[in-house]
């Protein structure tokens, strides 16, 4: 491979057929070193840039699967030698189970950690062109913070490669742990819980075995790692609702609770703002005495639009900076996408929204790539 030498075995090659293993080139707002970045677990793309154009890959999938992996060691090999570049540094996700991690650690390169939230944001700042510092709000299901939490709904004040983080959603417990973002009853019960009210889980719950003992797994702290993803408050949303409280696919019971949105409603008592930390509790709680689905839908989804907006308009006056980079793939979501950038733009900020790359895991590399691309 051009420029890349790696510890111990090469990638596995695929045939010789002449396929480019470029998805999407995009334009940077300025020539930069050329990086190597190697993606998440979730949706992996990998990243080079050359020049002021950087180069994504397909999606491989998630790096769980020989198929996946041995998709990204391709498209490693493959996307350096096509553009004939010798990156001098690579970049990976902080998390060090994930395999690109690994895989990162096992290049004869400097090495970049890149937070998850912070390469959202720089995704979207790098795909507008905007140099300088900015506001982010990346909203996801998981990202690992740099003391080993588990975050998804944060507020950063970022500049190229550095970041602040300046806020982020209510933590709130994922009973099971990964197993409660397939569960969404699971954070509703742990939303009931946070509201004093544990002693309903076990009959409200009743369909689900575990739910006779989640009170008193709540109560101890057992396997319920506490969180500040905004997924997981999209599922609390949902169990409360009782949409999808076991889902079949990955955000199943979110996607519903979008689709049944008609006109959203802002319940204007249901969040709390404190020292940077946006409590959405109160919403829940009105969640949980809900009997309207659909006006479940309207309610979650207008008094978030309108909370998010005020936590990020407070945070920007005092920042002093008026552009808010909006990653993270909670922004497939389109009421909340499209009401959020409208109602910042009616508090006088600009938004900025994801364009050729995704917002979601798969836009992840183009941010880790420009966070290394600017680091010293």
């Amino acid at each position: 491979m051009a420029g890349l030498d790696r510890r111990g075995p090469a990638p596995c090659r695929g045939g010789q057929d002449a396929v480019s293993a470029i998805a999407a080139a995009i334009a940077l707002p300025c020539a930069v070193p050329p990086v190597l970045a190697v993606g998440p677990f979730l949706k992996n793309t990998i990243c080079v840039t050359r020049g002021a154009e950087a180069f994504l890959s397909p999606v491989h999938g998630d790096l769980g699967t020989p198929e996946a992996i041995t998709a990204f060691e391709r498209s490693v090999e493959e996307l350096v030698a096509e553009l004939g570049v010798a990156p001098v540094r690579v970049a990976h996700d902080l998390h060090p189970d994930f395999h690109s991690t690994r895989f990162a650690q096992g290049l004869d390169l400097p090495l970049v950690p890149v937070q998850h939230h912070h390469a959202h944001a720089a995704a979207i700042a790098a795909e507008h062109g905007h140099q300088g510092p900015i506001i982010g709000l990346s909203l996801d299901g998981y990202g690992l913070g740099p003391g080993n939490q588990s975050w998804g709904g944060e507020l950063l004040l970022a500049d190229g490669p550095h970041y602040r983080r300046i806020g982020h959603l209510a933590l709130l417990a994922q009973p099971g742990g990964d197993v409660a973002a397939r569960e969404p009853w699971r954070m509703a019960a742990a939303a009931l819980h946070r509201l004093g009210r544990g002693d309903e889980i076990a009959t409200r719950f009743q369909a689900h075995a575990a739910a006779a003992m989640l009170g008193t797994i709540l109560d101890k702290g057992l396997n319920s790692p506490l969180t500040s993803s905004a997924g997981r408050l999209f599922d609390a949303a949902c169990g409360l609702l009782g949409l999808h409280p076991v889902s079949e696919f990955e955000g199943q019971a979110p996607m519903a609770l979008e689709a049944m949105v008609t006109k959203p409603e802002i319940a204007s008592s249901a969040w709390i703002m404190e020292g940077g930390c946006l409590d959405l509790l109160p919403l829940l709680a009105l969640m949980s005495a809900c009997t309207d689905p659909v006006r479940g839908a309207n309610l979650f989804h207008g008094t978030l639009i309108e909370a998010l907006a005020q936590w990020v308009a407070d945070a920007a006056s005092s920042a002093g900076i008026t552009t808010v980079a909006l990653g993270g793939g909670c922004f497939f979501n389109r009421v909340l996408s499209a009401g959020l950038a409208e109602r910042l733009i009616a508090l006088g900020l600009k938004p900025l929204t994801a364009m050729r790359a995704s917002p979601g895991d798969a836009g992840l590399s183009l941010g880790q790539a420009w966070v290394a691309a600017l680091t010293d």
